[in-house]
């Protein structure tokens, strides 16, 4: 069907991706005429490099502020920030993932607008519609709203710990195989499938791969080429109006893994190792995707993050029960564990 059908896209209506922009924060929220009353909800460890500069900037436009400090995305965290949240409030995001869920989700919740200001580009849903939230047991993706803004500073980004914008790298990098099963999808189950997010999403992995030899710790310009990925990642979901173009079996395979291990690996590194199996099972080029992973320092093993070989067999072969109406390459049934043994050992994820 058409895309454009009885849908309507949300996308941000101002980004900004620029060193020092997070000073400019008050100016912004003026201009967009959001400066009525503002919630910052940031994690504790990023609020000393994002959220002080951007009470700042408030105090300096003299705009009211209220900061809630929360340390993980559950359901717990987004009751806390609600209560926080009147009708004239505009919600900042000022931190990592987690953060941004849940300012994004207590803000949809409250129907009240949402500013995305990443310290951090470790994943696609800082400019998405959707956002994950951690149950006891399950990770699921729920509908929020776009960001009316997006505020990502280059430099605060740069100075994150490089493991973090190495798993958004690797985020990026499972586009490949989400699109393959999103095209799967479309041609077994008549699933409706977009050319346009499916080509963005495509060219936002490309800007990685392409770029690897730029990707480098503490550079500004590296944390731009990665934001502008993101970003135009998160913008392929919006036209979509589904994660499908940055999300398939490799997505799968980590949310299984979630919910398998007690303290799991980063989310774009574990899909990063899932798009390697993934790419093998859909007959693509693997070792060209782990070699990308290699290229931006992302762990291509299961032992590199820590994990043990049973657990990525026992994720392999319940991943295609953690959303079964979304078909991928692992099909309806999933993967024996032969199979699945024979695949991570090829792929050289176990040895």
């Amino acid at each position: 069907g058409d895309i454009m059908s009885n849908r309507k896209i949300q996308m941000p209506r101002e980004v900004y991706i620029d060193p020092g922009i997070i000073k400019d924060t008050g100016d912004i929220c003026k201009s967009l005429h959001l400066d009525k009353k503002i919630l910052i909800v940031t994690g504790f460890h990023t609020y000393d490099i994002g959220a002080k500069p951007v009470i700042e900037s408030l105090e300096k436009a003299d705009i009211a502020c209220d900061v809630v400090k929360v340390d993980n995305a559950s359901y717990d965290s987004i009751s806390e920030v609600e209560e926080f949240i009147t009708p004239d409030t505009t919600v900042l995001g000022v931190g990592g993932g987690k953060v941004i869920d849940v300012a994004k989700i207590s803000s949809y919740n409250q129907d009240v607008y949402f500013v995305s200001m990443p310290t951090t580009a470790s994943h696609d849903g800082i400019v998405s519609p959707l956002a994950s939230i951690k149950n006891p047991k399950t990770s699921i993706s729920a509908s929020a709203h776009s960001p009316i803004a997006v505020i990502a500073d280059s430099e605060v980004i740069a100075q994150s710990p490089f493991r973090l914008l190495s798993a958004g790298c690797a985020d990026l990098i499972s586009n490949f195989t989400a699109i393959k099963d999103w095209e799967l999808a479309h041609r077994l189950k008549h699933e409706s499938f977009s050319e346009s997010a499916a080509a963005l999403s495509i060219m936002s992995a490309h800007l990685i791969t392409d770029n690897i030899a730029n990707i480098k710790p503490n550079l500004e310009p590296s944390a731009r080429i990665v934001m502008k990925s993101l970003f135009s990642g998160g913008m392929a979901i919006s036209i979509a109006g589904s994660s499908r173009p940055a999300s398939g079996s490799e997505h799968l395979f980590s949310h299984a893994l979630d919910k398998i291990l007690d303290k799991p690996a980063l989310h774009g590194e574990q899909c990063g190792i899932g798009t390697i199996m993934m790419m093998y099972l859909h007959s693509g080029d693997w070792r060209a995707i782990k070699k990308a992973l290699e290229g931006v320092k992302a762990p291509t093993t299961a032992r590199e993050v820590g994990i043990a070989d049973e657990d990525i067999i026992e994720a392999l072969m319940m991943a295609h029960k953690i959303r079964p109406a979304r078909y991928t390459i692992l099909g309806d049934n999933g993967i024996s564990e032969e199979a699945a043994y024979d695949l991570a050992q090829k792929t050289g994820v176990i040895e």
